[in-house]
């Protein structure tokens, strides 16, 4: 899109140096902030019509990625999502208390809400999942084909279903970044 697309696609707030494919879907646009520097690759879906998608600076999004924002999605900065990573933020009630699903009136179903945050440098591999509720801690990378079923510490690699710890994550990314901070600054 271009940067006048963008300004009139009706997102709440768009920095600059902002990418998005023209074959993005974004629900609930004036739910949608986007920092600088951001890369939102084709047939990407922004779902946040109830909730909200916050994304952070320096920021790629991979093609075929779903967001479901009905409650919030914050992606910090310096974070990715390879191709097909799907991210909720709500979810029915499986355990079959209520009803389920969006032709049902509100008072029967029993949609859980739970907020989901990315820290800064977090990376997330081709068709992981994760549920509401489950931040992945500053630094962490998490493993394709993963599912992310609990919140998960700081620079660990993770990877599985569900996603368990590998191993310490390098911070040597951490100089790299005060480098490219300083770049935009200077």
């Amino acid at each position: 899109m271009s940067e006048s697309d963008l300004l009139d696609s009706g997102i709440k707030v768009v920095g600059s140096n902002v990418r998005i494919s023209e074959s993005c879907t974004i629900m609930g646009a004036e739910n949608v902030i986007i920092g600088n520097n951001v890369i939102i690759d084709a047939g990407v879906v922004f779902n946040c019509k109830t909730g909200s998608i916050t994304i952070g600076n320096h920021v790629h999004v991979a093609s075929g990625c779903y967001l479901s924002g009905a409650g919030t999605i914050a992606l910090s900065d310096f974070s990715g999502l390879a191709s097909g990573v799907r991210i909720y933020s709500a979810s029915d009630d499986y355990m079959g208390e209520t009803l389920t699903g969006p032709t049902v009136p509100e008072e029967f179903v029993g949609v859980t809400y739970a907020p989901v945050h990315l820290g800064k440098h977090v990376i997330i591999g081709s068709g992981t999942v994760v549920l509401p509720g489950c931040g992945i801690g500053e630094g962490s990378s998490v493993g394709a084909l993963s599912l992310v079923t609990k919140a998960l510490d700081s620079w660990g690699v993770f990877c599985g279903i569900p996603a368990k710890r590998l191993k310490d994550r390098s911070r040597k990314l951490l100089e790299f970044e005060r480098l490219c901070t300083e770049r935009a600054i200077g």
